[in-house]
């Protein structure tokens, strides 16, 4: 895919405990729920093994990680509706995002095929993912432009809400507080920036089109390459030297 590169806010990794998180800065980001009927199929759990040292970690929150945490929850539980403008606005800039130029005939046409999404109407795509999903693919949309390309090898649109159903699964984000090691590290990343979501699905977007392509992968291996790219995200942020997102060796993926 052609890239435009972009430079993030650094991010603190988690490193003594959850318990010396810093504050939540707020957004006014919203987004939106969806999903498909083959969403979240597939996305078997991939379990990260556990270092000596990751028994030292508290998963209890501090309130302002508490506050951090229950802002993305608010979020994740936005559902679409299409009788809202807001959603409608957000629909709308995504096609003129991934299609500038091109006219959007209406909210539900043919046309939303060329995107990836599986019928004429995406709202029906967006059952699993929410509104958040929608925000999403936006915001990577606008980040990421793919230039004058129309067409995917793998359905992009769909693709997208799988992303953000995968990143709400591994990393527990409905729970009431970190329960999985995964999780712990997010958190650290979320209460020191409010967009670690955001930025975290750009960075996973583009290792699954990294991964898509070097496994020659086809539109039946979907999940292969959604479950290759969850592996490949997890050993990133345990690795030791990684302190922020910036030192995921897939952040460098966002520049090209």
């Amino acid at each position: 895919m052609d890239e435009n590169g972009a430079s993030f806010v650094a991010v603190r990794r988690l490193s003594q405990g959850l318990d010396r998180g810093g504050g939540c800065h707020s957004s006014s980001a919203e987004v939106v729920h969806g999903s498909s009927a083959w969403i979240g199929r597939g996305l078997s759990c991939v379990c990260a093994q556990r270092r000596d040292s990751d028994a030292r970690l508290s998963f209890d929150l501090t309130p302002s990680q508490e506050e951090c945490l229950q802002k993305l929850q608010n979020r994740i539980e936005v559902s679409y509706d299409s009788s809202k403008v807001e959603h409608q606005e957000a629909l709308r800039a995504l096609w003129h995002a991934a299609f500038p130029g091109v006219e959007l005939r209406d909210l539900i046409s043919e046309q939303w095929k060329e995107m990836g999404w599986q019928g004429k109407d995406p709202s029906t795509d967006f059952r699993g993912g929410g509104f958040i999903s929608l925000e999403n693919l936006l915001f990577f949309a606008k980040t990421f432009p793919e230039g004058d390309r129309a067409m995917w090898e793998y359905p992009f649109a769909v693709a997208g809400v799988n992303i953000t159903f995968m990143l709400i699964q591994m990393l527990d984000l409905q729970a009431v507080k970190p329960r999985t090691l995964m999780g712990a590290i997010f958190l650290k990343l979320l209460s020191e920036n409010d967009r670690a979501f955001d930025l975290l699905y750009c960075i996973t977007f583009k290792l699954m089109d990294q991964q898509w392509l070097a496994m020659h992968a086809s539109y039946m291996d979907f999940n292969a390459v959604m479950k290759a790219t969850r592996r490949q995200l997890e050993r990133e942020l345990l690795l030791e030297d990684i302190q922020c997102l910036e030192d995921m060796p897939s952040y460098k993926l966002l520049s090209r």
